[in-house]
């Protein structure tokens, strides 16, 4: 299948591999962040560490829109369920995210809550047409990928007067989570996060683009390689950032030319432009408070927003001490370093977000990477 089985193939990886331990420098480490989910999944179902030179380490980043969200937002969704009586509609994998007072959606909603999984935004307004009624609201999380499918969900209900529709927003920014990261103290001040280079997003970059990440090669001089999900995709992007670090270069280069362009869908940015402005500061899980680094509704759709409309007062709530999901975003620590890991800790029972979407670090390594942490015995007869 074009675009699937060619980029899966086995021989072409060894291939990269073969190249990839001519080309590092056997004295240097190299250390690259895969910012997304989606490249976190590949490289623990895949085996791709295990392809990789010894000296070359992948760090897992914030680029999963279930595992940054956090606490308090989940617990604004419930409280409209719950309190007001609105209809929340919103994707799958939220549904488990863990929230206060050992809550999350799918708990809500055994509860009484009137809380629905949709595949799409366009899917929560149809249910605020067939229920004219009750108040929908559409809980939207995510990236640039699912900003513009939202923001025609709100023009689409403006445009139809659909009076009982809001939309509770949640959308956040990669290229100032990117930043932050790169500001942080780890990174700048303790090294404890050492990072040579970047991985770039997929599916955002289709719709933002390569050129917004050339300020963090410019400023921060840290490459940047857009790759797409497929394992060859992967490792051809770690094998650009060796040879961007092996040259002393600090470029955005993009692996993924068949679909990602310099300048991004310039009408899915219109439309969220239209609808959405940024937000002076939002609270990412693990993060913490990051500036300019999510979207808010725009006045002239006011009345889609569901933090206005009801009055909602945004809480800050604290991770459960036990869970490491906070440092696992941040790259400071490995799924394996958390206690609860695999034990209290599974994709059946998340104590964090990591271990909920099959784009967190927890649950790929869970699924894919945790029996290779066991140590192989060799029985020698006597």
């Amino acid at each position: 299948m074009k675009y699937i089985d060619e980029f899966r193939d086995g021989a072409v990886a060894q291939k990269i591999a073969a190249r990839l331990r001519d080309e590092v420098l056997p004295q240097r480490q190299y250390s690259f962040m895969e910012f997304c989910g989606g490249h976190t999944h590949a490289i623990s179902r895949y085996g791709i560490t295990e392809l990789l030179p010894a000296n070359v380490r992948m760090i897992h980043g914030p680029g999963c829109p279930v595992c940054v969200l956090p606490i308090g937002r989940i617990d604004l969704a419930i409280q409209l369920a719950l309190d007001n009586g609105a209809i929340v509609c919103t994707y799958g994998d939220t549904m488990r995210v863990p929230a206060s007072g050992s809550l999350s959606l799918v708990r809500a909603k055994a509860r009484g809550g009137d809380i629905r999984m949709v595949y799409s935004a366009s899917d929560a307004l149809q249910i605020a047409r067939q229920n004219p009624d009750r108040e929908v609201v559409f809980f939207a999380i995510g990236f640039e990928t699912t900003t513009p499918p939202t923001a025609l969900a709100i023009r689409t209900a403006h445009r139809e007067g659909l009076a009982n529709f809001s939309v509770l927003c949640c959308h956040v920014l990669t290229p100032s989570a990117i930043t932050h990261i790169l500001e942080s103290p780890e990174v700048r001040q303790y090294g404890t996060v050492p990072i040579d280079g970047f991985i770039g997003p997929a599916h955002v970059s289709i719709v933002i683009g390569s050129a917004p990440y050339e300020h963090f090669a410019e400023e921060y001089r840290k490459p940047v390689v857009i790759a797409g999900f497929e394992p060859l995709d992967v490792m051809q992007a770690v094998l650009m950032l060796v040879r961007q670090v092996n040259e002393g270069r600090a470029e955005v280069e993009n692996e993924f030319t068949r679909a990602v362009t310099s300048q991004g869908n310039l009408t899915a940015q219109a439309l969220v432009s239209q609808v959405f402005e940024l937000r002076t500061s939002f609270e990412w899980r693990g993060l913490g408070e990051v500036p300019y680094s999510a979207l808010k509704i725009r006045p002239g759709f006011a009345s889609f927003d569901a933090e206005r409309r009801f009055g909602l007062g945004y809480q800050p709530v604290a991770d459960n001490k036990a869970c490491e999901c906070g440092a696992i975003l941040r790259g400071v620590k490995k799924p394996t370093d958390c206690k609860i890991f695999g034990t209290v800790c599974t994709p059946e029972n998340p104590m964090g977000s990591c271990m909920v979407s099959s784009e967190g670090a927890c649950a790929a390594h869970y699924s894919y990477g945790r029996f290779r942490d066991i140590p192989v015995r060799v029985e020698v007869a006597a």
